[in-house]
């Protein structure tokens, strides 16, 4: 029993020795550690916000203006269950109150322009050339038959 336990011991003082004698293959850091697993959460948050947008026409009419905010608040209870995960992650790794100051604050801050990055060919106008007169248009004469009074 004393051999299994000096060689656990002595095992883990040579991973602690190798481990500071070469810091690129040490354990990562706690803000590395902390951006590994906020990021991905994030990113779903705002592929949520992105893809809700520009399937919602009201929305997507806020985001044409440049009013975010609004066209974040017309979807906003769609993207409620990725942007709770959000927050209650940054909560649980900084404390009770971060993941919501979190979210109204930088995140919110930023979310305008990634969101105009990701939707930028759903709000540019295109103007197409149409050989069909337009349905609101006048109905053309029929020209008369030759043979009828």
């Amino acid at each position: 029993m004393k051999a299994l336990l000096y060689g656990a011991i002595c095992t883990l003082a040579a991973m602690e020795l190798a481990a500071a004698a070469h810091p690129a293959v040490a354990a990562p850091s706690r803000a590395e550690h902390r951006r590994a697993l906020l990021a991905p959460l994030e990113q779903a948050a705002t592929d949520c916000f992105a893809e809700t947008i520009g399937n919602n026409p009201a929305a997507l009419a806020h985001a044409r203006a440049g009013r975010w905010y609004e066209a974040a608040g017309v979807i906003g209870f769609l993207c409620r269950p990725e942007v709770d995960a959000m927050t209650k992650a940054r909560d649980h790794l900084e404390g009770r109150g971060a993941g919501s100051r979190y979210f109204t604050g930088p995140y919110a801050r930023h979310l305008g322009q990634e969101l105009a990055r990701r939707l930028e060919p759903l709000l540019t106008t295109k103007a197409f050339a149409n050989a069909e007169p337009r349905a609101d248009s006048e109905a053309p004469a029929v020209p008369a038959a030759a043979g009828e009074p």
